[in-house]
């Protein structure tokens, strides 16, 4: 599956700026980004809810723009807002759904027992869905999603406000995905998720992907092994010399953390020591290797919110 210079415009509002990437078959490629990034505008293209302004997405050799009722039969789609019906039961709903598909009805009988089972509601499968958890519900449209067999599966936020045995049975039944020879593109406002289950990543940011490959080779290219940061700094403080000190790679201020950016921490200890040495108010520093959620900082100067 391929993008190609996509773009997808609101008026003056350029919501998907000319994104080009591919997802292969059986990989987790993430898309990360910050509210309003443009990740759930490429999703509803890449699903055929939204026409391309311009550009184009093939999947699996059928374009978005031209050939829509092929590539929905080879997509699977998990919508950020949860999309089942409360008023009728577990196996219904992924019934209903496969007819949709025109799954063969002894096969579809044989995937509502195979996907409730791989969904942990094998046991929930006549209960009416409107009494379910909210991580229940989410599970259940995963296996809705699935009941076609499609070769690309889109997960728009699949573990918001999900319980932890509902979110760790979710990263199995990715993985078991991605294993299959699926390919996947999963968004999500959770670093660890990113870390934990992508194969590849793209951070995403005003419609543009700013940064992608392996979070080794990003965190490779952003030249920085360690994060300092630093809480309970007074604002007058002096970081002069922590600019200017070898080995500082970037020094950012946000909501009351101070973030140096350094090749080696033991090499910035003598100017730190200085800055902070003046403060009357108690000081917290903690050293740690650069993660993903301070790259993406660095790349965007944004956090990700839930």
């Amino acid at each position: 599956m391929r993008l190609e210079a996509l773009r997808k415009q609101y008026g003056a509002i350029e919501a998907v700026a000319g994104l080009s990437f591919e997802i292969h078959e059986g990989e987790i490629f993430g898309l990360l980004g910050p509210n309003g990034a443009g990740k759930t505008t490429t999703i509803s293209v890449l699903a055929t809810r939204l026409r391309p302004t311009s550009g184009d997405a093939i999947i699996f050799g059928h374009s978005v723009r031209s050939g829509v009722s092929q590539v929905r039969r080879m997509i699977g789609v998990v919508p950020q807002d949860i999309a089942v019906y409360p008023m009728l039961t577990a196996a219904e709903n992924v019934r209903f759904f496969g007819r949709m598909y025109d799954v063969e009805p002894a096969e579809l009988e044989r995937r509502i027992n195979e996907l409730l089972r791989l969904v942990g509601l094998d046991g929930r499968r006549d209960d009416y869905v409107s009494i379910f958890s909210g991580g229940m519900k989410r599970r259940l449209n995963l296996a809705m999603s699935l009941v076609h067999r499609p070769r690309l599966v889109l997960l728009d936020e699949p573990t918001v406000g999900v319980d932890p045995h509902s979110r760790e049975n979710i990263f199995q039944i990715v993985r078991q995905l991605r294993d299959r020879g699926t390919a996947v593109l999963y968004t999500t406002h959770y670093m660890e998720e990113a870390e934990r289950l992508c194969d590849r990543l793209g951070i995403m940011d005003e419609g543009r992907i700013i940064a992608m490959g392996t979070l080794d080779h990003l965190l490779a290219d952003l030249g920085c092994a360690e994060v300092i940061e630093i809480r309970g700094l007074p604002p007058t403080a002096d970081l002069s010399a922590l600019h200017c000190a070898a080995g500082v790679c970037r020094v950012e201020a946000h909501d009351g953390v101070t973030r140096l950016f350094v090749t080696s921490a033991a090499h910035v200890l003598a100017p730190l020591h200085e800055a902070i040495s003046g403060s009357a108010e108690r000081v917290y520093v903690e050293i740690a290797p650069v993660s993903l959620e301070n790259l993406f900082l660095q790349l965007t100067g944004k956090e990700l919110r839930d």
